[in-house]
């Protein structure tokens, strides 16, 4: 099977410390999925699985791709409003849509992502009553979510206050917990979608909470409350095996 042309779509640039180590986050992504590549059966590598190719999409509106030079989009997480009307949102808004429509090429979107998937498929977004939901947090999955993740639930990252109220009637909802009730979305052969971060892990996380937390975007407790989880074990790499499942089968 030849490697899955991997579009990444950067909504955001990582923090100083992680953009050392990982440069941007299709890097993040790309060493994420290469320990989901070791994970399935037979073990491959990242390069037998995917070719991925990274795109700055806030600071160049013209650097798309071409679809029919690819197979496959992740929508990358970001500390943006996915429904802002900003000229390089609905540029993607619009991208993300039509990939969808082309009913071959598979989009994933991650947090942000999810949203603006959600958004371009007509669901409603906005602000939670709930808060922020930071750190590891668990989310009960349907049984649909069940049978995509591998998992009976699913802990994963979290990094956000914004959410997709609901979801278009012709996809499966993938799960939900007590803070946000759309975790994810499903629709075969067309998208996949997470609110969690499954390229987070504990440095990462710790991180953006204190650099936010200093800048007072967090509070003191949010900052304390998330800390008490961020080393928690997490299924990212199983999460991200699924993404690798859903760009080759659907």
């Amino acid at each position: 099977m030849a490697p899955v042309r991997l579009a990444i779509l950067e909504a955001d640039r990582p923090q100083p410390q992680t953009r050392e180590k990982y440069g941007t986050y299709a890097g993040v992504f790309a060493a994420l999925l290469s320990a989901a590549a070791a994970t399935l059966s037979p073990s491959q590598t990242l390069d037998e699985v995917l070719s991925i190719k990274g795109y700055d999409i806030v600071h160049d509106l013209h650097t798309y791709p071409l679809l029919e030079e690819i197979d496959a989009v992740l929508i990358t997480g970001s500390r943006h409003t996915a429904y802002d009307n900003d000229p390089w949102i609905i540029r993607l808004v619009d991208f993300a849509r039509r990939a969808i429509e082309t009913g071959r090429v598979r989009v994933v979107g991650v947090c942000f992502g999810h949203q603006i998937i959600g958004r371009a498929v007509g669901a409603s977004l906005g602000r939670s009553d709930a808060g922020w939901e930071l750190a590891v947090r668990e989310v009960q999955l349907t049984d649909k979510g069940r049978e995509i993740f591998g998992l009976n639930r699913m802990r994963i990252h979290q990094m956000h206050r914004d959410i997709v109220h609901d979801y278009p009637s012709d996809s499966d909802l993938l799960g939900s917990n007590d803070t946000c009730a759309v975790q994810g979305i499903y629709s075969p052969g067309r998208y996949l979608t997470v609110q969690g971060h499954p390229e987070f892990n504990e440095e990462i996380v710790t991180e953006i909470l204190f650099n936010r937390r200093t800048v007072g975007i967090f509070t003191e407790q949010e900052y304390q409350d998330a800390m008490g989880r961020v080393s928690k074990p997490h299924d990212g790499v199983t999460v991200a095996r699924a993404f690798i499942n859903f760009w080759r089968d659907g």
